[in-house]
């Protein structure tokens, strides 16, 4: 269920004032932000976010498309390793050679 168009997007009111901090300063710093939730606004054409995704930072640049979308879109928070080749699959398991060091000493 998507939000009421009369409440308006939903943007975090601390990354409101850094937003607006930098463009009153002119600073081309990337703001850093855990804020996943917050829709992309116009004010944020051009401007540089590092979105947070549970585990490091991933720097999106704003452009005219991703308005109304939301920021945790452009940080994905899995990572796709790819799927098992059909010949890993079906090679047979390599034989471990013993381990001395666990067998018990019969006397």
């Amino acid at each position: 269920m998507s939000r009421s168009v009369w409440k308006g997007p939903f943007v975090e009111l601390s990354l409101m004032k850094k937003v607006q901090k930098h463009k009153d300063q002119n600073i081309k710093k990337p703001i850093k932000t855990w804020s996943r939730k917050s829709t992309i606004i116009p004010e944020f054409i051009g401007m540089t976010f590092e979105v947070h995704n549970g585990k490091k930072f991933f720097p999106v640049t704003i452009t005219d498309e991703m308005i109304g979308h939301k920021l945790g879109e452009f940080s994905a928070t899995r990572q796709f390793f790819g799927h098992t080749p059909a010949d890993k699959k079906a090679a047979p398991a390599t034989e471990k050679k013993d381990d001395k060091k666990w067998r018990f000493k019969s006397s």
